[in-house]
């Protein structure tokens, strides 16, 4: 079949034919990774999980746990060894930090999950980056994936990720079949990046809105992202069209950033954000802080910086067609039902 036919197909997952492989996934312990394992789980697969730390809660499900350094191409290998599958999901999220903390485990730390890929036989690789990767400062309305890098990336995080994305796809092969999904603001119960920092954030009363606050977003309920890593593996075997490609994931339903700050704001019992500043402002303040956390060698991270004032301030949604039609995603979870779900979960379990 000429690929051009392929294209002009759209692919329906067939999720059942993942059944009894054996499948490795990285930061297995984290938010987005549990979600992943959880639904392998379901889908009767063999799963084990690599990670710096021990995780009982994902013993208890009958998860094989491999600790190690993901720079380390050999526990990595061992982690690998008689796996289907991969999923790379670990990765140094952040918005504030030197250069050198992100490199190693995102960068050298891909390079060692490709080396034991190719060393231990592993047919399919999907690689978890981030819709940032393409990110340069501006507003994006409804792009696709023919968005370029940036010339100058935005933050260590979204520099290493690029990097790392690259090497993925670069690697596709006949032998070991590699895509790169880019989920986008991924949020829901358990999440513990995202949702506490917004609470924390309009509990102290320090939480201002930047810019008009007129700027859309997409963003990735939980469930509906792990989903898209299912999808993507099914189709790295059976789609010929989705092998070395990268895909935007989210829910497919932009909305306003501050109407989707105040909803969570609503569902902790919260007050909503009143106060604003400019984007100028921010972005000026930003860099002030940048600097004098460097000089002064500060702790923590800044309450602002140049990255996170561009991020508040535009508008950034994509177009998910290509991972529709090329990997039968479906985004089944509404953003309604996952505030729902959301609400419910907080209100056992309030940061």
């Amino acid at each position: 079949m000429k690929m051009e036919d392929v294209k002009d197909k759209v692919y329906v997952a067939d999720l059942s034919k993942l059944a009894k492989l054996t499948v490795l996934v990285t930061g297995g312990g984290g938010f987005l990774g549990r979600a992943i394992i959880e639904q392998l789980l379901l889908q009767g697969c063999r799963v084990r999980s690599f990670s710096r730390g021990d995780y009982p809660e994902l013993r208890k499900l009958g998860v094989s746990l491999v600790r190690g350094d993901l720079a380390e191409e050999g526990a990595v290998a061992a982690a690998c060894d008689g796996c289907d599958i991969v999923f790379h999901n670990a990765a140094k999220a952040g918005i504030w930090g030197a250069y050198e903390e992100y490199y190693r485990p995102n960068v050298a730390g891909t390079e060692s999950v490709l080396a034991a890929c190719r060393k231990k036989g592993v047919g399919r690789l999907v690689f978890t980056s981030s819709a940032s990767v393409v990110f340069s400062g501006g507003s994006v309305a409804g792009g696709n994936e023919s968005l370029p890098y940036p010339e100058k990336p935005r933050s260590p995080y979204t520099a290493t990720k690029a990097l790392a994305e690259r090497m993925i796809l670069a690697a596709d092969s006949s032998e070991l079949k590699t895509l790169s999904l880019r989920p986008h603001l991924i949020w829901g119960p358990r999440d513990n990046h995202i949702i506490p920092r917004i609470i924390a954030q309009g509990r102290s009363g320090k939480l201002r809105r930047v810019g008009e606050g007129k700027n859309i977003v997409d963003t990735t309920y939980i469930d509906n992202c792990a989903a898209a890593h299912l999808c993507a593996a099914a189709a790295l075997n059976e789609n010929p069209a989705a092998s070395g490609r990268a895909y935007f994931i989210s829910n497919g339903e932009p909305i306003n950033l501050w109407d989707l700050v105040n909803r969570i704001l609503l569902i902790a019992g919260v007050p909503p954000v009143k106060g604003a500043i400019s984007s100028g402002t921010a972005h000026l303040l930003g860099g002030v802080l940048e600097s004098a956390y460097k000089v002064l060698k500060l702790s923590g991270e800044p309450r602002m910086t140049r990255f996170v004032a561009e991020e508040l301030a535009t508008s950034h949604w994509f177009n998910i067609t290509a991972a529709k039609t090329e990997l039968g995603y479906v985004p089944a979870i509404s953003m309604e039902e996952g505030f729902s779900r959301l609400q419910a979960w907080l209100e056992t379990n309030a940061p």
